[in-house]
């Protein structure tokens, strides 16, 4: 048993099955033992890889998205440049070395990072230590001030809770103890006020996810780009409603038990872009719409032949391989979505439509 199966255990044995949520959010975030708080879990060493370690291709596209979104409003004077969840700052990387060349761009904007994993932080501050980043542990840190941000990767990792749908109400998903094992179980049935609009398309037995600090994140970024104009890419796995299971945990890259050695794995789930957007409101958002449609909509095809130009062998193929991987659908283009958010009278982001 794990020191922090230990503690799980001791909480549950004092208190009664914790939510799901409440388990995630130790699993992850637990300060000497929480999976992102102990490690860097990106790359072929970590337990998975994101879209900006396969190719310099993402962050340059995206930095240059929000660029244009940036002068489609007028180019102000100063910004806020944020990322959530910057991971080791590679995306943020790629974005500022694709925008140098724009002109004022880098001039107007403070970068801010909204990162909570201090292994990850100082990953950071080696790629981006030149450009003075500011560091927060939460969004409502960040200055009120025009938003150009992204979000990569950053909502799936958000504590979920589960509803299981029963003839009398909900039953929501606790963890408890068996046989000293951490073991999913359910609630009694009740009402739950929150999911009244999945009462028309689930059905006894059916189960929904909720994500309350994902809303809760999407309203802060919604009311500030309402407020003060901007822009924020979102790109994660999920699809406009989720509905299903879709809790998983990764470890040295391979799917494995969520309880099983907790903090020792990625728990992830699919985001309900629907929420999203809802809890945004008054800002605009776009279309869902597949990451590999939206990258070649800003050109990631060419900028993928001129790179190649320079290449060949091994690095060639391996470029070939990560165009692919970011953009056909039997890999990243379709399982990852973009959703947009931008003020009211603004245009959509490039690549993106309403």
């Amino acid at each position: 048993m794990t020191a922090l199966t230990q503690i799980i255990a001791r909480q549950i044995a004092k208190t009664g099955p914790i939510t799901l949520a409440e388990y995630m959010t130790t699993c992850l975030l637990h300060p000497q033992h929480g999976y992102y708080t102990t490690r860097d879990p990106l790359g072929a060493a970590g337990d998975f890889t994101t879209a900006p370690e396969i190719s310099q291709m993402f962050g340059e596209l995206l930095g240059l998205c929000l660029a244009q979104a940036w002068m489609d409003q007028g180019a102000p004077d100063h910004f806020i440049l944020a990322e959530l969840g910057p991971g080791r700052g590679s995306l943020m990387q790629d974005a500022l070395r694709a925008t140098a060349r724009v002109p004022g761009f880098h001039a107007a904007a403070e970068l801010h990072l909204v990162e909570a994993s201090p292994t990850l932080r100082a990953e950071q501050a080696k790629r981006l230590g030149g450009h003075t980043p500011i560091w927060h542990d939460q969004i409502s840190d960040l200055p009120e001030a025009p938003l150009f941000l992204i979000a990569n990767e950053f909502f799936d990792a958000l504590p979920i809770r589960q509803f299981t749908r029963a003839e009398e109400g909900w039953r929501e998903t606790m963890i408890g103890l068996q046989d000293d094992t951490l073991r999913p179980g359910l609630s009694d049935a009740a009402p739950v006020a929150a999911l009244a609009h999945r009462l028309n398309d689930t059905k006894p037995g059916d189960l929904v996810e909720t994500c309350a600090p994902a809303s809760g994140t999407a309203a802060q970024i919604g009311a500030r780009i309402a407020a003060h104009g901007g822009a924020a890419l979102i790109i994660d796995y999920g699809d406009w409603r989720t509905l299903g299971d879709t809790l998983q945990a990764l470890q040295d890259h391979q799917p494995t038990d969520p309880f099983a050695a907790p903090g020792q794995a990625d728990l992830t789930a699919h985001v309900d872009f629907e929420a999203l957007a809802q809890a945004a409101a008054p800002a605009c958002h776009t279309k869902l719409t597949p990451q590999g449609v939206f990258l070649e909509r800003l050109g990631i095809t060419p900028r993928a032949q001129a790179l190649a130009r320079n290449l060949q062998g091994a690095s060639l193929e391996d470029h070939i391989a990560a165009h692919r991987r970011l953009t056909h659908p039997a890999e990243m283009g379709s399982l990852f979505k973009t959703l947009a958010l931008f003020p009211k009278g603004a245009p959509p982001p490039p690549g993106l439509e309403t």
